[in-house]
């Protein structure tokens, strides 16, 4: 065994965990830290097999876009940051899962391959991926984007009470003002006071 495999099992072990954690804790901001170094030993994975683009794009993208997409999401929609009783789901059924879907891949990939050396190919390199990217998945990439940008735009109207609420009109058509808006009352000229 070289040192090459001791890293693969180290990261591999690392990511696993990692995801573990954030499929059982009871703190939503904790999972998505989890999954950050989940993610992050998956590119350190990528960067072990020589694969440095795809290691960047695994932090440029899902480390540093989607994690803090969902953490923003988090803090914009005001959900429970701490331990939430409604997260504790029982754990045997997804450890059951998990286990098996190990064992099944553990046996296929020593069936297949039986400890032996594999020679790399160039897989990480710029060119080759570059063109696979932008020329046979090009919309793919651009609806991903489109998707996570309506995702965005989305926990921001679900954040702003005052966006989407029609003002209150009274029979005569005048529009009323709102509770704690009228002037005067907060010793401004009128306004909403939070």
């Amino acid at each position: 065994m070289t040192g090459v495999d001791v890293l693969l099992l180290a990261l591999g072990a690392v990511a696993v965990g990692a995801g573990a954690l954030v499929v059982t804790t009871r703190h939503l901001v904790r999972a998505g830290l989890h999954l950050v170094v989940c993610l992050g030993a998956l590119a350190g994975l990528y960067l072990v097999l020589t694969a440095e683009l795809v290691a960047w794009v695994q932090v440029l993208i899902y480390v540093g876009a989607v994690v803090v997409l969902l953490l923003f999401a988090v803090m914009l929609t005001r959900a429970p940051i701490g331990a939430s009783d409604d997260l504790d789901r029982p754990g045997w059924p997804a450890a059951l899962v998990g286990g098996g879907t190990g064992l099944g891949l553990s046996a296929l990939l020593i069936d297949a391959y039986r400890w032996s050396a594999v020679e790399l190919p160039e897989a990480g390199t710029a060119e080759r991926l570059g063109a696979e990217i932008f020329g046979s998945w090009v919309l793919p990439f651009e609806l991903l984007s489109v998707l996570l940008l309506s995702a965005l735009v989305g926990a921001v109207v679900i954040s702003r009470p005052d966006i989407g609420s029609a003002p209150d009109r009274r029979d005569d058509g005048a529009t009323r003002e709102r509770p704690g808006t009228e002037a005067g009352t907060d010793g401004s000229a009128g306004g909403d006071v939070r």
